[in-house]
This record gives C-alpha cells, structure tokens and sequence, in this order.
C-alpha cells in the first residue's frame, strides 16, 4: 500500500511516517524542505497546490495531519487557520478528485466541533456547535469531505481527535504544564481544573487511524478518537506534578480561556466497532512524555 502523509513533519504526522514505514510505502509532504528524506514531497507554505502531488504519483491513501491545531491563534488569526484547516482541504480533495480518485483520504479532524455539548458521551451524531473559529473551520472542513464523497464519490474519512498527546508534542495542556513546573515557583493555570478532556496517547491515535484505513467503508464516515475516559485537569496537573517529581503548587485562575470547551467524554463505539482498544493508559503515557522531555533537556 501506497500512503501519502501530508503535514508529515509536525506532532502526529511524524508518529504516522514512523508507524506506517514499518508496514508500506510511505511519503511524507510538509512546508518544511528536506534535501536528505527519501520519499519526500515539499509544497509552498502559503498558496499551497496539491495538483502536482498527486499528478506524479498515486496513493492508496492520503492523510491529512497538516493545518493549525491551536484555539488562541484561531482567535488572533482566522484568516489564517481558515486558510490552513478549510481551503487546503478543499485543495487537496480537488487535486485528488482530478488526479487520483481512488485514494481514500482521512482528515484529521476535532472534537472542538463538538463545543460544549448538552451531555455525555459525545457520540459522532451530535450536532455540532464549536465554540471557536477552529472548531467552526474544523466542522467546514469535515463538510467538504461529505460534499466531495456525494458528488463525486471520493471515498473519505474523518477522525474526530479529542486531547492527543505524547513525545513530541510542544503545545497544549501537558507542555503548558511542563514549562510552568520547569520555569515558575507558582504554576497557574486557566479554569477551575474541574474541566475535564479525554486523553488518547499518540501511539494509540495512529493505531486508530490505522484501523480507520483497513476497516472504514469511507463513505464520509466519521469516527471518535478518544478513549471514553473523562479525566480533570486538575488530575492531570497531579500526575504531571507526581511524574517530574515537582513539589510546586498548582493553582487555578478560577476563568476559562475564551474558545475553550468545559467537559469532554467521547462515546469510542464506532471505533471499537473498527478493531481500536487502548493500549497506553494515562499515567503510562504521562510518563513517557515526561521521559522524553528530560532526554531532550526540555524540563
């Protein structure tokens, strides 16, 4: 099988290159340039065309793990993560409808386009009501998918990706608590720390993407990618706390950062219906995150 990773240089498009590798032929494409990776397709950061990248090649499968995963900067520049998680979508899925039609395509996209959602667990039939311009651009682009899959029959995907995280990751709630611990003699963070997400570790993501290529019918589905475990904040702070071995006290602001969502649990039934089970458990993948941070001098 012949698999196109695009945005194969950031947190889950790299785990994607390293897993698949081990199993088919996988190329990379990203806006970064790489003179010395075989396999590698460079495209232009700003007014990407992806006609030549499938025009030269056919792929079995594209997944998309580029675009802006990042609430505050949707607020401060939604051109922007417009232009990075709506348009290109459409560009890709154009380019794929002109030049490869038989690639199955999966977008990665959000439980942000959940919003706060009237209960729990979330299952995928949910309205959507983001509560950011990144959610908003997520559920646009999850409706592009739909639009290319009935009009013209591409087969297409989307895994709705709740908190992510693992080595690699430099954003979000475990790096935000990491440089804190690291930096301040008082750690303070956003909310009450009675919000709640649900965690699902990176090798466990691509092991559900992996389960999406082989058992989806891609006919515009759209699946959880979670682990139905609802878990506060300020329990995560804790373990993060036990992990670094910090004895610093964590405090919360008691307000909620605009565009942040209140309590997420996804229902996973369509992803254990495709072969997913959790492998890593919260406080495993806490501490290899916390491990690879201090083998990389990061805390």
């Amino acid at each position: 099988m012949k698999i196109l990773i695009i945005g194969s240089r950031g947190f889950i498009g790299s785990h994607c290159v390293e897993y698949f590798s081990g199993k088919h032929e996988v190329w990379g494409c990203d806006v970064v340039l790489d003179y010395n990776r075989p396999r590698y397709i460079y495209i232009e950061s700003h007014e990407s065309d992806f006609n030549d990248v499938f025009m030269d090649n056919q792929f079995d499968v594209c997944v998309n793990c580029s675009g802006a995963a990042n609430v505050p900067f949707s607020l401060e520049k939604p051109l922007n993560d417009f232009q990075l998680n709506t348009v290109n979508v459409f560009k890709i899925l154009d380019a794929i409808r002109r030049f490869n039609p038989e690639c199955r395509y999966i977008n990665l996209s959000s439980a942000a386009v959940y919003g706060n959602p009237a209960s729990l667990p979330i299952v995928e039939s949910m309205e959507p009501a983001p509560v950011s311009p990144y959610g908003i651009h997520k559920e646009m682009a999850e409706m592009i998918c739909e639009e290319f899959h009935r009009f013209w029959g591409l087969k297409t995907a989307a895994v709705r990706i709740f908190s992510a995280y693992g080595p690699g990751l430099r954003k979000q709630l475990l790096w935000d608590l990491s440089q804190k611990i690291k930096n301040n003699d008082r750690v303070e963070l956003f909310g009450t720390g009675n919000e709640t997400r649900d965690f699902i570790y990176i090798d466990d993501l691509v092991r559900l993407i992996d389960c999406v290529i082989e058992q989806s019918s891609f006919q515009g589905d759209i699946i959880n990618a979670a682990n139905g475990q609802q878990i506060k904040v300020a329990e995560i702070a804790q373990l993060m706390k036990m992990a670094l071995g910090s004895d610093k006290e964590i405090t919360f602001k008691g307000q909620n950062r605009k565009g942040d969502p209140l309590y997420w649990e996804a229902d996973v039934s369509r992803a254990r219906a495709i072969g997913y089970r959790q492998a890593t458990s919260i406080e495993q993948g806490i501490n290899y995150y916390v491990t690879w941070l201090r083998a990389n001098d990061l805390v």
